[in-house]
């Protein structure tokens, strides 16, 4: 089984390897771009990373499936594989939407979390997870039927809005759900379950090849086609590893960012100021996380992006050290 996991880690990396570059050409040619906002330029650069991305993590998720299917003669949670996916290409699909619609005429707010509900609907209809978990103060708490008609959906469109708030910095969205995967991967490796480590791990793969044409000097943006699907997929791998609360202390810095964007209604964006030497300096007003990293000094993205990440991996490890 070693090897069949490594191998569904290599196609999705190399998918999404050999795919992007096709797409940011497709993507200029068809003028599918956006203006870099952290460039003093505003150079016009590709959209819709998550297309390739979801790609890569699809083609390691299917042949995983297929081998375990016909070659291995091992069908256990099939279902429940099957149902992951659904909610990612479903997720992707308001994504798309989004994307295509304009970056600032977009889906309103209200829209967003009734569509990106929809997503929930495969786990909710396999009763994905388990209905106990043990709550903080409260101890162990049984939802029953509550737990797949009202939490999966919550959780599913909150990670997938949540995640999508914190982002707009080369390599953040990719950083970042890089870490909070590979830790949930970790985790359901460590505690038996292969095939949900799989899941979690094949879209880390995914999200390391596309990392190099989305790394200052980024060349494609990911999108929100990108930031639901890996935010849905982190609810998703939670729910089914029963990592709720390790998922849910993962995501302190989007409990951080979502208090600063409450202050401006949610209408704050992530952007810096440029200067011509490529340095940042916050808005006036603080409506973000990197807003107060920009506030430490006049860094440039890559140092901003870097400082978020190491914040995140410090919070990984400490997670770790003190859930397991």
């Amino acid at each position: 089984m070693d090897y069949l996991l490594l191998t569904c880690f290599a196609l999705s990396f190399l998918t999404a390897y050999i795919l992007t570059p096709a797409w940011i050409k497709a993507a200029h040619k068809i003028e599918l771009t956006g203006k870099d906002m952290h460039k003093y330029d505003k150079p016009e650069i590709a959209e819709m990373g998550g297309l390739v991305v979801n790609a890569g993590f699809l083609m390691g998720v299917l042949t995983y499936i297929g081998l375990s299917t016909f070659y291995f003669k091992h069908s256990i949670n099939l279902i429940y594989i099957l149902a992951a996916i659904s909610t990612c290409l479903i997720i992707m699909l308001v994504g798309i939407m989004d994307d295509l619609l304009g970056w600032k005429i977009g889906l309103r707010q209200w829209q967003k979390p009734l569509l990106t509900s929809v997503a929930a609907l495969p786990l909710m209809a396999v009763n994905a997870g388990e209905s106990g978990m043990v709550l903080p103060m409260i101890g162990p708490v049984n939802f029953g039927i509550l737990y797949p008609l009202l939490i999966v959906p919550v959780a599913i469109t909150g990670a997938a809005n949540g995640f999508n708030m914190l982002a707009g910095l080369a390599g953040l969205e990719a950083g970042m759900g890089i870490i909070i995967l590979g830790t949930l991967g970790f985790v359901a490796w460590q505690t038996g379950s292969s095939w949900v480590a799989m899941l979690s791990l094949s879209m880390v793969f995914a999200l390391l090849a596309f990392l190099k044409y989305n790394w200052h000097p980024a060349k494609i943006f990911p999108g929100d086609t990108f930031t639901y699907s890996v935010g849905a997929l982190i609810a998703t791998v939670a729910i089914l590893g029963n990592m709720e609360r390790i998922a849910i202390a993962l995501f302190s810095l989007y409990f951080i960012e979502f208090l600063i964007k409450a202050r401006t209604r949610f209408k704050g964006e992530c952007y810096g100021i440029p200067d011509k030497g490529g340095k940042l300096s916050p808005p006036i007003n603080i409506e973000s996380l990197t807003h107060v990293v920009m506030k430490l000094g006049r860094l440039k993205e890559t140092q901003v992006v870097l400082s978020i990440l190491a914040l995140q991996v410090f919070l990984s490890f400490l997670i770790l050290f003190t859930m397991l």
